[in-house]
């Protein structure tokens, strides 16, 4: 690789690092501001499917725990391997929603 190559993966490297703080301070200020946005509403399958990010996973999970479904949270997270979310195979992000919402209907 070009020394001019590195560079600019690394200045990709950093600006996807720079966003990814500024998506977790963001969810930070969320969780601990007291201000709750609205749900949205479930979105239907003609839109065309994008991959989903932490960021889309993190508050759905956060909102579950908060509703008293801890235990089911983690045990969800352990059914795909992980201690916690962000050591989640991003590839199975869609499923882990999935189930996330049946434990949440079935409340």
């Amino acid at each position: 690789m070009s020394k001019m190559a590195e560079i600019d993966q690394t200045i990709k490297d950093l600006r996807d690092a720079a966003a990814t703080i500024n998506d977790a301070a963001d969810w930070l200020y969320q969780q601990f501001s007291g201000v709750e946005e609205p749900e949205a509403p479930i979105k239907k399958q003609s839109e065309p499917k994008r991959k989903l990010k932490l960021k889309d996973v993190m508050p759905v999970l956060a909102n579950l725990s908060r509703a008293g479904h801890t235990a089911e949270v983690r045990a969800l997270l352990k059914k795909y391997g992980a201690a916690k979310l962000s050591l989640v195979d991003p590839a199975n992000y869609e499923a882990l929603l999935k189930n996330a919402e049946v434990i949440a209907n079935g409340s």
